[in-house]
């Protein structure tokens, strides 16, 4: 008999231990495990709502950056055009200072030319009233025939 009442005492203490385990262990459990899955669950959300941002924030970038670089070739051009005018700008004034002093170089050339004739006029005056004093074997006074050397140089 201490057999069968063994076994039916060591069934009694086990279902004791299962209602104990049912009642107070496994509930503490479960919901550890529940609360676990859940975290889990969210944590999976949230990892794609971040897949997903990512994504959302990888496209805002590359239009930002193409929104970069058509604006950095809009103001590259710009640069480029504008270069361009300030070069054709200073060909401009200096083909007009290069004209300038060409011109002023004329009229300096022209006054010149101006000055080496009469200087010429003048030394072939004096020559033409050496010549009349040789010619005439006496002085010519310029003070009283400066008339005649006037009219003279004139028609030179």
């Amino acid at each position: 008999m201490s057999i069968n009442a063994t076994l039916i005492i060591q069934m009694i203490v086990f279902a004791i231990l299962v209602w104990f385990t049912m009642r107070f262990v496994w509930p503490p459990i479960m919901a550890a495990l529940d609360e676990r899955a859940k975290k889990v669950a969210e944590g999976l959300s949230a990892a794609d709502k971040a897949k997903a941002d990512l994504a959302s924030a990888n496209q805002r970038v590359e239009q930002q950056l193409a929104a970069a670089r058509t604006d950095a070739q809009k103001r590259l051009a710009d640069a480029e055009r504008l270069a361009q005018q300030m070069v054709e700008d200073a060909k401009g004034r200096a083909s007009q200072e290069a004209a300038k002093i060409v011109d002023a170089a004329k009229a300096e050339a022209a006054q010149e030319s101006i000055k080496a004739r009469e200087a010429l006029r003048e030394q072939v005056a004096a020559l033409a009233v050496k010549g009349a004093e040789a010619i005439l074997k006496r002085e010519v006074n310029a003070g009283v025939h400066a008339e005649l050397l006037s009219r003279l140089k004139t028609e030179l």
